[in-house]
C-alpha cells in the first residue's frame, strides 16, 4: 500500500494526520502544498480535493479528505494503537473532545475566515487575532471542563483528542493566548510533547527551508 500525504506545515488538520501516521508508524510520502501561495485551489489539488484544502491521503491512489475521516480510516486499516475506542461510550467520549476542536473552533479560525473577515467586513490584524483568540478561548475553556484526570485526554494512552489537541495549543501559543486558564490541558500537551511520534510530526520538523 502506498500512501502519499498532501499537507501544509502549519495546518492544524495535515498536524493531527502527521501525528496519527507517526502514532501507527506507518510509512508514507510526503508532498507539500503551500497555502500561502493557495496552491490548495490549483486544479491539480482540487482533483484530489474538490474542497482546495489540504490535507489528502491517497491511498494507491485513491484520495481520502478531512482530517478526522482520515485518522478513522488509519484506526481501521492499522488498529494499533487504537486512536478511537471500539466501545460505544468512550467512543462517544473521545469523538465530542476531539469535535469540539476540529468541528467548533478551528472551522471559524482557518485562515480563509480570516481572509474573509477581512475582504467582506475590512477586520484589520488585531481584529483578525482577537476574533481567533476568542473562539479558541471557548473552545478550550470546555474541554478543560473535560479533561478528566489522565495523563492524556484519552486516558493513559493518547487517543484522538489528543491529536487534535496539539495542533490547537500550538496554534494558541502562535496568537499569544493567554493559556494559564486550562492547566490540565497545557500538562497533557506536555506530557504528549515527550512522545517521538509527537515529535517527528511538529511544524518545525516539515517546515520548508
Amino acid at each position: 500500500m502506498k500512501l502519499v500525504l498532501y499537507d501544509y506545515w502549519r495546518s492544524s488538520a495535515s498536524y493531527r494526520v502527521r501525528i496519527a501516521l507517526a502514532l501507527k508508524g506507518v510509512a508514507y510520502e510526503r508532498v507539500a502544498v503551500n497555502l500561502l501561495a493557495a496552491e490548495q485551489l490549483a486544479p491539480e489539488n482540487r482533483a484530489r480535493n474538490p474542497q482546495g484544502q489540504v490535507p489528502t491521503l491517497l491511498v494507491d491512489g485513491a484520495p481520502l479528505i478531512q482530517s478526522l475521516a482520515i485518522i478513522d480510516w488509519l484506526d481501521t486499516v492499522f488498529p494499533e494503537p487504537r486512536l478511537i475506542p471500539a466501545e460505544p461510550l468512550p467512543r462517544a467520549r473521545a469523538l465530542a473532545r476531539a469535535l469540539i476542536i476540529a468541528a467548533d473552533t478551528h472551522p471559524i479560525d482557518n485562515m480563509r475566515v480570516l481572509k474573509r473577515l477581512e475582504s467582506q467586513f475590512g477586520a484589520d490584524q488585531a481584529a483578525k487575532d482577537e476574533w481567533y483568540r476568542h473562539w479558541m478561548r471557548l473552545g478550550l475553556d470546555a474541554l478543560e471542563a473535560m479533561a478528566g484526570e489522565g495523563r492524556y485526554l484519552g486516558g493513559d494512552a493518547p487517543g484522538l483528542a489528543d491529536v487534535v489537541l496539539v495542533p490547537q495549543l500550538y496554534n494558541a501559543r502562535r496568537f499569544a493566548l493567554d493559556l494559564a486558564p486550562y492547566p490540565r490541558l497545557v500538562a497533557i500537551d506536555a506530557a504528549l510533547a515527550e512522545l517521538p511520534a509527537f515529535e517527528a510530526a511538529h511544524p518545525d520538523r516539515v517546515k520548508p527551508d
